[in-house]
């Protein structure tokens, strides 16, 4: 709210304002009342009291405006702080929390903030500065009156008292399930042919059911107590202007006070109503946006990768940066006795690995699965860091290189060649923005997309579909592999880049890595060892472990391991 202060402060001063033209309307309907039974012209007084009535209602609605704007401005604040946050989660963090739940505080939760913000601050303090008004005013007609009226009015505050901590926990159990919820769509969203192959939509189709009859419930037994504490609020004005009638009649019969008086008093406790119910929708709307931001607090808990210290924070990608990163010299890679785990609880995926990959060529590893080959490539890109010992580029640990600069020298291709929402072309530059369409071209050939693209309606612009789904395993590979060359990396990073092609494009992308060895550095990862043949050196990894490098005829003859998954695959 700290931005925005000043229009907080100006809608609420409208507000109090608009209470000030109102809180005078019952004494100008007294005056109006004496004038009549004195007989006397009654024209100003009626003037006056329809200029109070027009000026309280227009500095309310002003009010009204200018605080819902605000309120609009802290969430629209809140989700640019959110959303840039969860984009720069640490890995780690980010495949500890489920996605669904991530975009329910993003969406749903910072919704809540306005009742929390505005609404809430601002309706408690009116309501209790136009409250005191209501009562000071009540007072100077009749204390009498005014004792009856509190009296009966106490009777609320035993009923928030007990009704808000329920409020709160029950709306904390409902944004909870409704992120609970938000994680079960986007689980069977994100695998819907899987499901749909399964014949389990059904099933799925009753967990999220389920998610939703659990905020359901919550829900409900918020608007409960909501509705107990509304009930309460009307109730004791009800009892109040009854209470006040009686009483008020009999003082008027006995000559205590005059009918004006009386007319006055009801009229302000006609007005007490609206503070009394702006302080218990203030107290709900408090629980309510409460428990949304503690939702949000629990994401700014998560590290990102901008918390790290000083020496590891990562500074801006300038345009000398950018430069360096595509026209600098092919770097060389160390892993110098690194040992990793996930977690302290889970086993060592590297066992203090060795190796060293020189600048300039094309090094493979390979080895069985869960041998610890693609975590090298998160150690890389710095998803994760070392449990222990270094990894090197050209000399320098990473870890004292910052992130921009670290990842504006590598090209990564993953293993299933992500794709995002978009056009071809948008996906294709989202590593260079900037690159020129030649570029982009020569790419296309390079990686044998150029047919494919002529062949599509709108060419480059064509939507891709949600995840890439309108193109084939092969086609996402080969963008994927186009994205990364047209960053124009130092050093190159490959996944499995051509598990998913046919053999003719495969040999073509073997062309097209080989070629690009020969500027750069190119680090392969392949359980298909057609793939890396003919690379430079060759690691092989067993159990978080290097057991031996060397050319593809060398290590036929040196190592067992690598004979056996090159005889699997007939290539000895």
């Amino acid at each position: 709210m700290r931005p925005h202060g000043r229009r907080i402060a100006l809608g609420g001063l409208l507000a109090l304002a608009g209470a000030a033209a109102v809180l005078t309307q019952p004494l100008a309907a007294k005056a109006l009342i004496e004038d009549l039974s004195r007989h006397e012209r009654v024209a100003g007084t009626l003037t006056l009291l329809t200029a109070l009535v027009l000026l309280g209602a227009a500095l309310r609605a002003l009010s009204q405006y200018v605080l819902a704007h605000t309120a609009e401005s802290v969430v629209l604040r809140a989700r640019h702080q959110l959303i840039g946050r969860l984009l720069r989660l640490k890995v780690p963090d980010f495949e500890r929390a489920e996605p669904g739940d991530l975009l329910a505080r993003v969406t749903s939760d910072t919704t809540l903030l306005r009742q929390v913000t505005t609404q809430s601050v601002i309706s408690a303090a009116n309501g209790t500065l136009t409250l005191a008004g209501v009562l000071v005013m009540m007072g100077l007609l009749d204390p009498v009156l005014l004792c009856v009226s509190v009296g009966v009015t106490l009777f609320v505050s035993a009923v928030v008292t007990t009704a808000m901590p329920r409020i709160s926990r029950a709306t904390v159990r409902a944004q909870t399930a409704v992120g609970a919820m938000g994680s079960a769509l986007e689980r069977v969203l994100g695998a819907l042919r899987t499901v749909k192959a399964s014949g389990a939509e059904e099933r799925e189709t009753a967990a999220v059911r389920r998610a939703a009859d659990e905020a359901w419930r919550h829900g409900v037994r918020a608007a409960k107590w909501q509705a107990v504490m509304g009930t309460a609020a009307g109730l004791s004005v009800q009892l109040s202007f009854l209470s006040v009638l009686g009483v008020g009649g009999a003082r008027v019969a006995s000559g205590a006070i005059d009918v004006s008086t009386l007319v006055a008093f009801l009229l302000f406790l006609f007005y007490l109503t609206e503070p009394v119910s702006q302080l218990i929708q203030a107290a709900t709307q408090f629980q309510v946006g409460a428990a949304a931001v503690a939702r949000l607090r629990e994401v700014d808990q998560l590290a990102c990768e901008d918390d790290a210290p000083a020496a590891h924070r990562g500074r801006p990608l300038t345009a000398a940066t950018a430069v360096t990163a595509v026209t600098g010299d092919p770097v060389a890679v160390v892993f110098e006795k690194v040992v990793f785990r996930y977690r302290p609880d889970l086993p060592d995926v590297h066992r203090g690995v060795d190796f060293a990959v020189p600048g300039r060529g094309m090094t493979a590893v390979v080895g069985p699965s869960g041998a610890g080959k693609s975590t090298l490539f998160a150690l890389l890109e710095r998803f994760y860091e070392p449990t222990s010992g270094r990894v090197l580029l050209d000399g320098r640990d990473i870890l004292d290189i910052p992130l921009p600069e670290l990842r504006a020298h590598i090209g990564y291709i993953e293993q299933d060649a992500p794709v995002l929402s978009g056009s071809l072309r948008d996906n294709l530059v989202l590593a260079a923005p900037d690159t020129t369409d030649e570029k982009i071209c020569e790419v296309l050939v390079r990686t044998r997309l150029d047919t494919f693209v002529r062949s599509l309606p709108q060419g480059l612009d064509t939507p891709v579909g949600h995840r890439g789904t309108r193109l084939s395993g092969g086609e996402r590979q080969r963008v994927a592999i186009a994205r990364a060359l047209l960053r124009g990396p130092r050093l190159l990073l490959l996944d499995e880049a051509t598990s998913q092609l046919d053999a003719a494009n495969e040999q073509a992308l073997r062309d097209v890595i080989v070629e690009v060895a020969r500027e750069t550095t190119v680090l392969v990862i392949a359980h298909r060892l057609s793939t890396v043949t003919r690379a430079d050196r060759i690691v092989v990894m067993e159990s978080g472990r290097v057991r031996a490098t060397g050319t593809h005829e060398e290590l036929l003859v040196q190592d067992t391991l690598y004979r056996r998954l090159a005889g699997t695959q007939l290539l000895v």
